[in-house]
């Protein structure tokens, strides 16, 4: 097992910025033989449809299946997941599934116009998407939280169609997810994975129909394709590994942060934890108890990994300071673990999320506390948002234009166009205006 403990880095150091540059730093190329399998599957399936869905299904997945139906799973099946369920089970997925429609419906926006006073009426459609795809990640993980996260935001919104696909390696189903989809009212859901299944998705085949748009997590594979068929398609982000950062003045217990940081390094190797605190002492209280906690985590070795690689406790000046490297690192999540966290809101410009106070843990945004835990990374969130309603509406200009305005705007219009060299978009507002 790597060393538990990240690295330790001062603010006042000459070389410090240098140093967080390469803690950043992240590679998300994907590997030129990954590439180049995405690029045939994807082709295949355009050409090929439900033959090379299946084909490939059969292949990655060992399934059995003759056609694509036998890849469908009923409706009675989600529902009869949802009913056997534990009692405990079944509650938790019902109450995060409420917290987290509750929090979307204030997302949902209405059309509107209005009138300017020579007449013209100017104004914005607001259109749910007729037909989403999620994909949700199957196999050795399986993720109840991704459905829930995904469908409810898009059901909201009024998305017409919603189709699920997920591998099933072997026809194994985890009833929490299929109990989920059922919960977060999925249309279809069908059995297949990887690239061959966003490829379905995008181009449609006999059996599963084009969608307008795919969202959900994947591995490399999955991440590629959404990549290629983006503008055939919508997509929501090709998302990097996941990350905290957690500004702390030293009063909250250093327990609690250090597991606040196994929660994102135990994802995966590439995942990074970073602790911003201007307390000297504090910081080597959390070391302390990153090394006495660690042994006891099921992924431990993934999580000294991943602390190792690319984790990091930075003594900063003062919150001030933290609040500077916040918005230069742009976080996925921002734990604000500080006796005043709401003094430090306004300083914040680039996070996913940002969790309030000692209590507000980022793994109940994962989960339930109801804002989506589909987050920008990759520091992305200097120009991207959570995933919500809006990313299932889109919205339509209306422009209604009276006998009156059409001669002051015809002028307008007739002089840019001109001045442009389009002749015909220039008479086309000239003959309106006599």
């Amino acid at each position: 097992m790597n060393s538990p403990v990240p690295r330790r880095l001062n603010t006042r150091s000459p070389g410090f910025d240098a140093e967080l540059e390469i803690l950043l730093a992240f590679d998300g190329s994907t590997d030129d033989a990954i590439e180049q399998a995405v690029a045939g599957i994807l082709h295949d399936v355009r050409q090929r449809g439900d033959d090379a869905v299946l084909d490939y299904t059969r292949r990655f997945d060992r399934s059995t299946a003759v056609t694509m139906a036998d890849l469908e799973l009923p409706a009675s099946e989600l529902a009869a997941a949802f009913a056997a369920l534990p009692d405990i089970s079944r509650q938790a997925l019902e109450h995060a599934a409420v917290r987290i429609r509750r929090y979307h419906e204030r997302q949902r926006a209405d059309s509107w116009e209005y009138t300017e006073p020579d007449g013209t009426r100017l104004g914005q459609k607001i259109t749910p998407l007729d037909r989403v795809g999620l994909y949700v990640p199957g196999g050795k993980a399986a993720y109840p939280s991704s459905v829930l996260m995904n469908a409810i935001p898009a059901r909201v919104a009024g998305v017409g169609e919603l189709i699920m696909v997920s591998p099933m390696p072997g026809g194994e189903r985890n009833p929490l997810v299929l109990a989920a989809a059922h919960l977060a009212g999925v249309d279809r859901v069908f059995a297949i994975g990887g690239a061959q299944a966003v490829a379905a998705l995008a181009y449609g085949t006999a059996t599963l129909p084009r969608v307008d748009k795919i969202v959900g997590p994947g591995n490399a594979y999955v991440a590629s394709a959404k990549r290629r068929v983006f503008g055939v398609v919508g997509i929501d982000m090709v998302a990097g590994p996941s990350e905290i950062l957690i500004i702390a003045d030293g009063s909250t217990d250093p327990d609690w942060v250090a597991m606040d940081l196994f929660a994102q390094a135990e994802h995966d190797e590439m995942a990074q934890s970073i602790l911003l605190c201007p307390d000297e002492a504090y910081i080597g209280h959390v070391a302390a108890a990153i090394e006495k906690l660690l042994p006891t985590m099921n992924r431990r070795d993934i999580i000294a990994a991943s602390l190792a690689r690319r984790g990091a406790l930075i003594r900063v000046r003062d919150l001030d300071e933290a609040c500077t490297i916040a918005n230069r690192i742009a976080p996925e999540h921002l734990e604000l673990s500080v006796r005043e966290p709401r003094a430090l809101i306004d300083g914040i410009r680039h996070a996913g999320a940002i969790f309030l106070g000692a209590y507000a843990s980022e793994s109940l945004g994962d989960y339930c506390a109801g804002p989506d835990h589909v987050l920008p990374t990759a520091r992305s969130a200097r120009f991207s948002s959570p995933l919500g309603v809006y990313d299932f509406q889109k919205r339509t200009s209306l422009i209604e234009v009276s006998a009156a305005a059409a001669r002051v705007l015809g002028a307008t219009a007739s002089v840019l166009a001109r001045g442009e060299g389009l002749d015909a978009h220039a008479r086309a507002a000239e003959l309106r205006m006599k």
